[in-house]
């Protein structure tokens, strides 16, 4: 399998029979229309994918990748043998006239990132921005997308909500730039680096005040964890700990959510209804998940009112 667009610089498929197998059965793509086709891929669990993605990757002439040894995994699971070329923000200037003069000969062309839906936080729009500019065709293929499943397990206002992306790294800059975003009548949804995740909450805390936000971490994968509660004390459970690892989407409740943050008379209130009917440790896994707040803080209240008891 080429990943290297020296090697083939028309993109020319190579001849094939287009197919791919899933659950032990191997089935035969349709023929593909011209044109890029935006497939979105699993952010993380391989059974993510939809049937119609898996057929435009192996019907494709070719697969545009931001890097071909993570795709590589993808469709040697699913059994495509598509060729794949990179593109990525690199290449992207090189790469991006050879991928319009194949798609004006009327050129099958599928476009995916490392995970998630391709032109969020990649350089994809760039090409697609020329595609359209030039009336060329394009088709989005619907998938995972690690900002829709961070949003919808956060807890928090779902109805407007806006991404940002990465905040700049320097302290001084994300401090900026939280403050242009601090008026916004919205959810926000941020990427965050593992090593700089403590940093940004705290940053996030000191301007925004103590909204109620969620940091998602390895959606869909083994280790999937979502931390919920006021960003002062996801600021200090992340710098108390070893460095968070994986990919990770930080959500922060709009503005007028600190009211969203349970109080401390109502989580008391949970603890007290759940002991009396539970387990010390039944009562703070289920209040934990009912108000969203970190179980080290639901239990060390649930220990205070144990101890109070005569």
């Amino acid at each position: 399998m080429s990943t290297s667009p020296k090697s083939n610089p028309s993109l020319a498929p190579a001849p094939r029979a287009p197919s791919y197998t899933a659950f032990g059965l191997k089935a035969e793509a349709e023929a593909l229309a011209p044109g890029l086709h935006i497939v979105a891929t699993p952010i993380g669990n391989l059974r993510d994918i939809s049937f119609r993605a898996l057929a435009t990757l192996a019907a494709a002439d070719a697969v545009l990748a931001e890097d071909t040894r993570t795709s590589k995994t993808l469709l040697a699971h699913y059994g495509i043998s598509t060729p794949l070329y990179p593109y990525h923000e690199h290449n992207a200037e090189q790469m991006r006239p050879k991928i319009l003069a194949k798609l004006r000969e009327g050129g099958k062309l599928a476009l995916i990132s490392d995970a998630g839906t391709p032109l969020v936080s990649d350089p994809g729009y760039k090409l697609v921005a020329e595609l359209v500019a030039e009336g060329l065709p394009v088709t989005g293929i619907p998938g995972p997308s690690a900002v829709l499943a961070a949003l919808v397990l956060a807890g928090l206002p779902t109805d407007r909500f806006f991404f940002e992306g990465f905040l700049p790294p320097k302290a001084a800059a994300r401090r900026g730039r939280l403050t242009e975003l601090a008026a916004i009548p919205g959810t926000l949804v941020f990427f965050e680096s593992p090593r700089r995740l403590a940093e940004m909450l705290s940053d996030a805390a000191a301007v925004l005040g103590e909204r109620p936000g969620a940091v998602a971490r390895e959606l869909t994968k083994f280790y999937e964890n979502v931390q919920r509660g006021p960003l002062s004390v996801l600021a200090a459970h992340y710098d108390g700990e070893e460095e968070a690892r994986g990919e990770i989407v930080v959500i922060i409740g709009p503005p007028g959510a600190e009211e969203l943050t349970p109080a401390g008379d109502v989580i008391e209130e949970r603890l007290r209804a759940a002991l009396a009917q539970v387990s010390l440790k039944e009562a703070v896994a289920q209040v934990a998940a009912e108000t969203g707040q970190p179980r080290r803080k639901v239990y060390a209240r649930a220990l205070e009112l144990t101890r109070e008891e005569p």
